[in-house]
């Protein structure tokens, strides 16, 4: 795949997609004999560890940089029982389920941009923190239903010069894993600007937000 780094092992491939890193280092902090930091040349080695332990640290990637493909029959990566959308204090919105991002491969893992600022939209690309981006990742719980179905696909579909559009079964959880909201429609405001963070209020009009990636 186009800008996509494969390490074969002998029981798993591991895959590495550097644009979707936001560097969250829970790979070379969870196996650093796996994912070797400032290695010269190659830093991935699958053997290193039991297929089950790489495995265990790339669904642990938050971004979805790191996925991978059992070559010894092993299970492959599933959907999540529960779909669930995590707000990172002053960064991202953290998704974990069948996602179709639109004009996107179908992916399970996804962080998407909230502050405005990153060059690769609708894809965090870690320009929070040089913006100085600013929002709770503990916004008030909203009385919401349980869900009858809490998974099954989960469509993103950005808006022009607006927000992200989410349809499906979804649990917006908080950085501290509380439920926020359970819902099937949800706006996300990814200008930054909103004042009911993190869903848009409209605000995006006013400040001028271009969703180009420029």
């Amino acid at each position: 795949m186009a800008g996509v780094d494969e390490v074969r092992g002998t029981k798993v491939l591991v895959r590495f997609e550097g644009k979707r890193c936001i560097h969250s280092r829970a790979c070379v902090l969870g196996r650093p004999d796996v994912f070797v930091p400032h290695a010269k040349g190659g830093w991935i080695h699958p053997d290193a560890a039991s297929p089950e332990t790489v495995v265990a640290v790339a669904q642990a990637c938050p971004s979805g940089a790191i996925s991978y493909q059992r070559l010894d029959g092993g299970e492959q990566e599933q959907a999540p029982l529960v779909n669930v959308v995590r707000i990172r204090e002053n960064g991202p919105l953290a998704f974990h389920a069948e996602l179709r991002v639109e004009n996107e491969a179908p992916r399970f893992r996804a962080t998407l941009c909230r502050c405005g600022a990153s060059r690769s939209k609708p894809f965090c690309d870690s320009a929070h923190a040089g913006a100085g981006f600013t929002a709770t990742g503990e916004p008030a719980t909203q009385d919401s239903p349980p869900l009858a179905q809490r998974n099954g696909p989960l469509s993103v579909t950005p808006q022009p010069n607006g927000p992200l559009l989410v349809s499906g079964n979804l649990e917006v959880v908080s950085g501290t894993g509380r439920t926020v909201l359970r819902t099937r429609k949800a706006a996300f405001c990814r200008c930054g600007a909103s004042a009911n963070k993190p869903f848009c209020d409209g605000s995006h009009a006013h400040v001028g937000f271009r969703s180009d990636s420029t």
